[in-house]
């Protein structure tokens, strides 16, 4: 029988986010599903992964100041859970370090457990503004900053490059947060009257639950209502809303992959008797668009390369590139995130997103619309892209960012373009 315990589902996780490059959005709720872990036990696992690899960066600071040697990766990603538990919830020491040295035995073997309780024992003598006081002591700017929000320090300083210096310790703080479940009711297919939770800030079809698992409702399973950010639901919005002269009947989603854009974007072009074709390159990627649109008949789902696709010039009144970024907007939500990308990421990422915004703008009629749009709030993925596509036919007609210490979304940019 397959271990259900939420720590050791947590280390799991944890372990293959390191040796396999895993994701956690996807890796964690496919556990707690096939091992049929119960609602409890789920959100302690969902709590102690999610935050762990979140605030690791603090973690592993304490750690490497306590320890006298190198610590072993796997001893440091139990000692990185025991000290979530000790600095961050409400867990009794005792209990936080007992489970800790249970946790090591189980995993690991016994070699390493006193190590193990020894390090817990002198983390539990300090809470988490105590050891951060005494950590940033002798830093100062970006750099504590970075320790202090369990951020690397480069993104730290795109980041209070994009936001600015006012911006920047709410947003860093708010990547550190728990973000509830949004839900989105798709129009002409389900009210979101009808769906559990609280009606969203944004969006007239959002609904946020406290807790549960989305999974369980009936009109996520069959498509219609979906996960969706509130930013990723305005984007959609805001994009379908721009008004055009002549034909509005033919659009164009070019990187539709996961989906949730291009279901919400569909379920708005139908009820004005609009075509949607939605493109993704990664036919896995492709499959999950068609699982997210199959309650939308007008949705077509292809997989070509967005530079070089099939259609002619001038082919659709509106285009949607919801371009592949460094998702630097949605830390809160992927946590593994923060740790896994470089700087250096951005160069091949930034010439795609530039040729993907030209195709698009070459695909588009005059007087049609192009929307841009990343969940990345950096410049080189946002104003830079745009400006270097603006001339006599692409004028830009209106820019919005949406962000997650202000509207409680993830970090997300839109520029409307216009086509002449």
């Amino acid at each position: 029988m397959k271990n259900t315990d939420p720590r050791r589902i947590a280390y799991e996780v944890m372990n293959a986010v390191r040796e396999e490059d895993a994701y956690v959005n996807l890796l964690l709720p496919s556990i707690l599903q096939a091992r049929k872990v119960d609602t409890r036990e789920s959100a302690l696992a969902t709590e102690l992964t999610h935050g762990t690899i979140r605030m690791q960066g603090i973690y592993d600071a304490i750690v490497d100041k306590l320890a006298k040697n190198t610590v072993d990766p796997q001893v440091r990603d139990v000692l990185r859970l025991g000290a979530h538990q000790l600095l961050s919830m409400r867990i009794p020491d005792h209990a936080a370090v007992d489970t800790t040295v249970r946790l090591a035995r189980s995993v690991i073997g016994h070699k390493p457990a006193g190590f193990v309780n020894a390090i817990m024992r002198r983390i539990a003598q300090k809470d988490l503004d105590g050891w951060l006081d005494e950590l940033t002591k002798n830093l100062s700017g970006d750099e504590a900053l970075a320790l202090r929000y369990s951020h690397p320090e480069w993104i730290v300083a795109l980041l209070r490059e994009s936001g600015g210096p006012d911006r920047i310790e709410p947003l860093l703080a708010a990547h550190n947060a728990r973000p509830k479940v949004t839900l989105v009711a798709r129009p002409g297919l389900i009210s979101p009257k009808v769906l559990p939770g609280e009606p969203g800030k944004l969006s007239p079809y959002a609904v946020i639950l406290d807790s549960g698992a989305p999974g369980a409702i009936a009109a996520v399973r069959d498509g219609r209502a979906g996960v969706q950010d509130e930013g990723s639901q305005m984007v959609a919005l805001v994009s379908s809303e721009v008004t055009l002269a002549a034909s509005d009947e033919n659009w164009l989603d070019l990187c539709a992959g996961p989906g949730g854009k291009a279901a919400l974007w569909g379920a708005i072009a139908a009820e004005r008797g609009a075509h949607v074709v939605a493109n993704e390159l990664q036919e896995h990627r492709a499959e999950l668009v068609r699982s997210s649109t199959v309650a939308l008949p007008n949705v077509d789902v292809v997989s070509h390369d967005g530079r070089s696709g099939p259609w002619q010039p001038g082919s659709f009144d509106r285009v949607l590139v919801d371009a592949p970024c460094s998702g630097l907007g949605a830390l809160r939500r992927r946590p593994e995130s923060r740790w896994r990308k470089s700087e250096e990421d951005l160069v091949g990422l930034t010439a795609l997103q530039h040729d993907l915004l030209a195709a698009a703008i070459a695909y588009t009629r005059s007087g049609g619309i192009v929307a841009y749009a990343t969940c990345s709030p950096i410049a080189a993925e946002t104003t830079d892209i745009v400006a270097g596509v603006l001339g006599e036919n692409v004028q830009l007609e209106s820019e919005h960012r949406w962000w997650p210490d202000e509207h409680g979304t993830d970090a997300m940019y839109l520029a409307l373009l216009r086509i002449s």
